[in-house]
């Protein structure tokens, strides 16, 4: 922490000084609010759709002028779609998918053929109140009281820096406000699923010191059946979140945010079943004898703070963050009366990791105000991070979790990385009509490995240049065009074991891009396409490496070389007052090009790619009754084939999942009451396929899987003061 918070302070202190030069000059115009921002570009027709805000660049801008394409819902998106988590809003992206399995916390993110691996970095780069979520254990959240969510498709290294390769999330929880607002929210569901969140903002010195507190929990008997041991396997004990945020207005040149959130849950682990004959569409019931269970927490603090100088504004975050994720379950997915025997030769097998990580990160960043013809961006990055990972493999004789604790460690390694970076971006308009702007980033990545156990030792750093660079053409009143170049890096690393392949390459992916932005009849109808291909050098992927002994571990590797090439379509468009439809398309070609590991997967597809999905929602709001709105949302999602490996031997066939709200609501937006149901027509699928590859493994078994959740139907009332 000592090479950390001080950078704040030193910042924070330069600021106040170049504040005080500033008040010579004409201060730059505060940006417009959302929903002053909405207001004016709607007009007066309350048949225009909502203009919606993004900050994913940098600067407040409207979503249909920022040359990205980028996925974003807004405060009221969210609300009327019953976006509650990361898999929510993904399921309503195209070119995206997410999927959570093995663990409570742990999850697989895959956008534009880019895929998440376990226990490394993520393809997409996460930001929460413009802190990076630097852990993959982080991606997965609940989502309260949130005002923004922005996916950003391609890489975007330049700005966001390593691991951005394949985009970035963005996401603002709601700010505290002078007014005193509250809500309160009761939800039930499938599976004797029970949800209760609520919030309060609100002055504690007017116009001063302003605060938020927000907070959820949840628990549930879960849906997934254990047919062996009549239990279900995705249950969840408790999932509890608590966020304050206090803004102190320092001066009208300085404003100061704290946040704290602390989150804990323990929950179910290791539901993966056997898929024994490599059939994906036949969909067996986890049959373990071991119960799994994960337990964890995430603790976080940030300061913040925003100073207006002569130069533009300076923004200083500093993050410190606590991550646990502690589990024990079955690692033959077994139990004694199967017959065909468990993947290790064993009826008796259990595992588990205790997973502990502290991260801390300093961002100093320079803002040029946003009215004039050249505007930039200059900042640092510094993140310091170490994870401590103990495993255990064990005697699975009574299959209860409290083997995992007197069980003897077997592998236990301390990884750190200390990661620094420099970053620029500017933008200079050559005429009203003709923008272009350009981006550089140096990352610059240390990873150490020590195993505590054999003392084996390993270092190694890796680095990149991120060049961005774009050309925006304004077409008409309405409309852009807009052509990029764009590069993306993700760090290498360190597999756990010391022998057999324990390092892994970093990833590097150059991506040009054409794309379209268009407003037409009036304001009611948006259309945006983008057009992209992309060159990836030593792609990243996981896979399970069978070792002397019959045993089985998991790895990451890389394909030497991947191409990849596709389509990102979105609209919107709303024909009537009350009704409106949205949707689009993704289309992503990601196909392997050399691979000197496996040569036999030249020409296939990269793993778990899912060549194309379509979304289409639909909703319409009118009034049923005095003072009350009916309220009708469906959204379909059609997915393709998905390929799990680079083999392409395991592929689980297309799908389409329907989901839809029923509601009431207050016309004054006092109060909701909405019935809804996801996956309505009960398709059964596997969120997550590991199987066959890089040398293969023996006996029958061809691929073990993680279901999906099933059909969930409930009912939630919100009340808001």
């Amino acid at each position: 922490m000592t090479r950390i918070l001080p950078l704040t302070a030193v910042a924070a202190a330069i600021a106040l000084v170049g504040a005080s030069t500033a008040n010579a000059q004409e201060a730059p115009a505060p940006a417009p609010a959302p929903q002053a921002a909405a207001a004016s570009e709607a007009g007066e027709s309350s048949t225009k759709l909502e203009a919606v805000v993004v900050t994913s660049q940098g600067r407040r801008e409207l979503l249909q002028k920022v040359p990205v394409a980028v996925k974003a819902f807004s405060a009221t998106q969210i609300e009327n779609a019953g976006i509650k988590s990361t898999q929510d809003f993904v399921n309503l992206t195209p070119n995206m998918s997410f999927d959570n399995s093995f663990t409570y916390g742990n999850s697989f993110v895959v956008i534009r053929g880019v895929s998440q691996i376990n226990n490394a970095d993520s393809p997409v780069a996460v930001v929460v109140d413009g802190v990076p979520q630097s852990d993959q254990k982080q991606l997965k959240m609940n989502l309260v009281d949130v005002a923004r969510i922005e996916v950003l498709k391609g890489p975007q290294g330049s700005l966001y820096g390593r691991n951005a390769i394949g985009g970035a999330i963005v996401i603002d929880t709601k700010a505290p406000t002078n007014e005193l607002h509250g809500f309160a929210k009761a939800d039930y569901s499938s599976g004797n699923t029970r949800e209760v969140s609520g919030g309060v903002s609100g002055a504690l010195v007017p116009d001063k010191v302003l605060f938020r507190v927000a907070g959820q929990t949840k628990s549930s008997d879960g849906l997934i059946n254990n047919s062996f041991l009549d239990k279900k396997v995705d249950f969840i004990d408790h999932d509890n979140l608590l966020r304050a945020k206090v803004m102190v207005v320092a001066s009208e040149d300085v404003q100061l945010d704290f946040r704290a959130s602390t989150n804990t849950f323990k929950a179910g682990a290791t539901w993966d079943n056997l898929i024994r004959d490599g059939n994906l569409n036949a969909h067996y019931d986890p049959t373990s004898n071991f119960l799994g269970q994960t337990e964890g927490s995430n603790d976080e603090f940030t300061f913040k703070a925003d100073v207006e100088t002569s130069l533009g504004t300076l923004t200083a975050i500093t993050n410190r963050t606590k991550l646990r994720e502690k589990f024990a379950g079955d690692a033959d997915f077994t139990n004694p009366q199967d017959t065909l025997g468990g993947l290790a030769g064993t009826l008796s097998r259990g595992q588990g990791k205790d997973r502990r990580t502290t991260l801390t990160s300093q961002e100093l960043r320079l803002t040029s105000p946003s009215s004039k013809p050249l505007r930039w961006i200059a900042g640092l990055f510094y993140m310091d991070k170490t994870m401590d990972l103990e495993e255990k493999s064990f005697a699975d004789i009574n299959g209860q979790a409290s083997q995992y604790d007197a069980a003897a460690v077997t592998r236990h390694n301390v990884f750190k990385n200390t990661a620094s970076a420099a970053f620029g971006q500017v933008e200079y308009d050559f005429t009203p009509a003709t923008k272009l702007s350009g981006g550089l980033r140096y990352d610059r990545d240390a990873r150490v490995r020590d195993d505590t156990i054999t003392a084996a030792h390993a270092e190694k750093t890796f680095s990149a240049w991120q060049p961005k660079l774009t050309l925006t053409q304004k077409l008409d009143a309405d409309a852009i065009g807009f052509a990029t170049y764009s590069t993306g890096f993700r760090s290498g690393g360190f597999n756990t074991t010391a022998s057999d392949q324990p390092i892994f390459k970093d990833e590097n992916l150059k991506n040009f891009e054409l794309g379209y932005k268009g407003s037409f009849a009036d304001g009611r109808l948006t259309f945006n396409a983008a057009a992209f291909y992309s060159k990836s050098d030593d792609l990243q992927y996981f896979y399970i490496k069978v070792l002397p002994g019959n045993i089985l571990s998991g790895r990451i590797g890389n394909i030497d070389k991947v191409t990849i090439k596709g389509v990102d379509v979105d609209f919107r468009y709303t024909p009537v007052k009350g009704l409106e439809f949205d949707g689009g398309l993704g289309i992503t070609d990601s196909r392997i090009t050399a691979n000197a590991a496996e040569p036999a997967t030249v020409g296939n597809r990269t793993p778990k790619a899912s060549p194309w999905k379509v979304t289409f929602g639909a909703q319409y709001t009118r009034a049923v009754a005095s003072g009350i709105n009916g309220f009708a949302r469906l959204d379909i999602e059609a997915r393709s084939r998905k390929y799990w490996l680079p083999d392409n031997l395991l592929v689980s066939d297309g799908m389409t999942l329907v989901g839809l709200r029923l509601g009431i609501q207050d016309a004054k937006d006092r109060w909701a009451l909405n019935l809804y149901g996801h996956n309505l027509t009960n398709e059964r699928y596997y969120a997550d396929v590991n199987g066959k590859t890089y040398g293969g493994w023996g006996g029958p078994i061809q691929a073990i899987g993680s279901l999906a959740t099933p059909r969930v139907v409930g009912v939630e009332f919100v009340y808001k003061l």
